[in-house]
């Protein structure tokens, strides 16, 4: 605040003072804000992306009140986040970085509007905020799509058909409209796929939906649209991942928006603030781009799944209800609080003398908002890609308004301080407002800093009281999936892997097992990554080490069919295929197995168990130290198994392959 007044005097002055005595002077500078010749590219607004994959797992068993306030930090306009965006992945059954998300299609004469999360998301993003906009992306897409080929773009038609279906089930069961919808993340493009899409959406009278274009690099999409011009007519967007605030000549030649559709990727603590609030700014000033959406949304996944709280805040913790507002929550707030989608950039070059970047918004009716960073190199560096070494100082920047600005007399300030020294950051505080004088301020910018100076008088800080404490998750843990009509598809907590496990009503059951959860990815789907060759959902706390596992099991696959329940199971997400731990099977032939390994290569122990298909067992599995015993309906079937790695884990429940099978009556101490 003292820095602010010195501004605000300077401000009413004719200039600056003598500097204090042994006062190095400060970097001065100034800079002009114009419309007077016209407005620089409009302004597409901040978003997240929930997916790719997982990504909100957690967060729907959250009771209330926490999980309305979290969504309210997010998407409730003045508030927290307050996004203008929300990306959803659309389901492919398969694995997209921290888990599964079911697709609404598992198989070809299927077809269900109910499953998974991101329908629940996205109306709850809506509720809070109706002119969100929503873009649905494809990291992979159920077996049947690509006719036993992993690849969607063989038979276009049936992918086109597939996509377009999900945006009208979105609209037909939860009056949901879709804004934009793009091709298949970071992967190949196709041409005639793309031009497929865009008639099949006409067809289906959803012209108003736009289609983004590649989720992947800068090239060859800006190439290829500027020698093919049918191409060129059906792409509204150029989407970039981790652009690295550049962008190419092919690109800004083809004149359309240019967007960072997937960026940040980076650890939540303040080093990730310091990169949200460089890209927000710079991906503009750099590589004229007006939409930058950061993955993920929010750490909603255990976090010792692959890039574990890369998120703009955490909630891992349903069972205990407790979460965290980060710092890039406040850092996304200095731009979404004062800016909308269709308000125009301001052209400026935007660059600091002293290093770092500001950006100038306008709505065209007056209003006008300024966003400052200066965040230095070692702050503010993002997972990807590598940043090159700058520098910045301490800095006097005076600005001159013009053009329609001239009039502006006073400026509301709010203001963020990352401190990496005692860790004491400052986060979007409201300081006193500026005064304007014959169009020209002056502020003294320091290092890591972020401004907002804005007419705007609608920003908000606002806060819930502090969430219960984190607690480790429940030591004794039980769920008989006996619920009629449940609210999701998928059993609280477990993360599915490989395969996608769902609430299942056995109709043909005389009882004990109506209501099961059942394994139904029966066809390896076309991947995005390496999905296992078995599949597996895993739960609980990573750091176990001692447990007993106790489920009930029914193998729907004669002959080659098999399940297994797990403990101490060390990996997931991208890494799933090389998941270790303590596995135990039994087969549809009646043997049995004890592996180290998902993959089943490690064998511990093996023989003849008596098991079936088509009925109903019970398997336990009981490790203490580094010895571990299986039992079967209750009998002892192998015991005194040496284990020595992994030390700790999830358990987990799972299938031989992409099998029909069904778990119940789960246990773990």
């Amino acid at each position: 605040a003292a820095l602010l007044w010195g501004a605000i005097l300077l401000a009413c002055s004719c200039g600056p003072g003598p500097p204090g005595v042994g006062a190095a002077p400060l970097l001065a500078a100034t800079y002009v804000l114009d419309d007077a010749n016209g407005l620089g590219r409009e302004f597409d607004g901040i978003g997240a992306v929930s997916g790719g994959g997982a990504t909100s797992r957690l967060l729907v068993n959250y009771q209330e009140p926490y999980r309305s306030e979290i969504l309210d930090y997010l998407f409730k306009p003045n508030f927290g986040a307050s996004l203008h965006i929300l990306k959803v992945e659309i389901g492919g059954d398969a694995q997209s970085t921290d888990g599964t998300e079911p697709s609404h299609m598992h198989y070809e004469n299927d077809e269900n509007y109910f499953r998974g999360y991101e329908w629940w998301l996205m109306k709850e993003a809506k509720k809070r905020n109706p002119k969100i906009k929503l873009i649905g992306l494809p990291w992979a897409f159920p077996g049947w799509i690509g006719k036993g080929e992993n690849w969607p773009y063989d038979y276009p038609d049936i992918t086109a058909y597939y996509i377009v279906s999900w945006i009208l089930g979105a609209k037909q069961y939860h009056d949901l409209d879709i804004d934009y919808v793009g091709i298949w993340n970071e992967r190949a493009f196709s041409s005639k796929y793309i031009k497929l899409l865009r008639y099949t959406l006409d067809k289906h009278g959803l012209e108003q939906v736009r289609i983004i274009a590649s989720d992947r690099l800068w090239e060859p999409i800006s190439f290829v649209m500027m020698i093919d011009s049918e191409l060129h007519g059906v792409v509204d967007v150029i989407g970039a991942h981790y652009p690295g605030t550049k962008t190419v000549q092919n690109a800004i030649l083809t004149g359309k928006k240019l967007w960072s559709s997937e960026d940040y990727s980076t650890f939540n603590n303040d080093v990730g603030a310091g990169c949200w609030a460089r890209i927000l700014n710079q991906n503009y000033v750099n590589g004229n781009m007006t939409a930058t959406i950061a993955w993920n949304l929010v750490a909603s996944y255990y976090e010792e799944l692959p890039f574990g709280r890369c998120a703009l805040m955490t909630a891992q913790e349903p069972w205990s209800g407790h979460y965290k507002v980060e710092s890039p929550i406040w850092i996304t707030a200095h731009t979404t609080q004062f800016t909308q989608p269709g308000w125009s950039y301001l052209q400026v070059d935007g660059h600091l003398e002293g290093g770092g970047s500001f950006v100038a918004l306008t709505d065209g009716l007056g209003n006008l908002t300024i966003i400052i960073e200066t965040m230095s190199h070692n702050h503010s560096k993002c997972i990807r890609p590598p940043l090159p070494n700058f520098n910045v100082i301490p800095q006097r920047a005076t600005f001159y308004l013009k053009g329609s600005f001239y009039m502006v007399q006073t400026l509301q300030v709010w203001h963020s301080r990352l401190d990496f020294e005692s860790g004491n950051s400052s986060l979007f505080q409201q300081l006193h407002p500026l005064q304007v004088w014959r169009g020209r301020f002056s502020l003294d910018l320091n290092v890591d800093e972020v401004y907002t100076l804005t007419t705007l008088k609608t920003g908000w800080k606002c806060g819930y009281p502090e969430p219960p404490p984190p607690q480790p998750f429940p030591s004794i843990y039980n769920d008989d999936f006996n619920i009629r009509n449940p609210p999701f598809s998928e059993a609280p907590n477990f993360a599915d892997q490989t395969g996608v496990f769902e609430y299942f009503v056995n109709a043909s059951d005389p009882g004990d097992h109506v209501f099961t959860l059942r394994q139904v990815v029966v066809q390896r789907p076309i991947t995005w990554v390496s999905d296992a060759d078995q599949t597996i959902s895993v739960i609980g706390n990573f750091k176990w080490v001692n447990m007993t596992v106790t489920c009930d099991i029914y193998i729907e696959k004669p002959r080659d069919g098999g399940v297994f329940i797990a403990g101490r199971v060390d990996n997931g997400g991208i890494y799933v295929r090389d998941s270790k731990g303590v596995f135990f099977w039994v087969f549809a032939d009646g043997t049995y197995r004890v592996t180290g390994d998902l993959a089943g290569k490690e064998i511990l122990m093996k023989g003849l168990a008596g098991v079936r298909d088509n009925a109903w067992h019970t398997l336990t599995l009981n490790i203490q130290g580094n010895s571990a015993s299986g039992l079967l309906n209750g009998y002892p079937l192998w015991e005194n198994v040496t284990v020595s790695k992994p030390g700790n884990g999830w358990a987990a429940l799972g299938t031989r392959s992409f099998e029909f099978a069904q778990f119940d009556n789960f246990h773990i101490e």
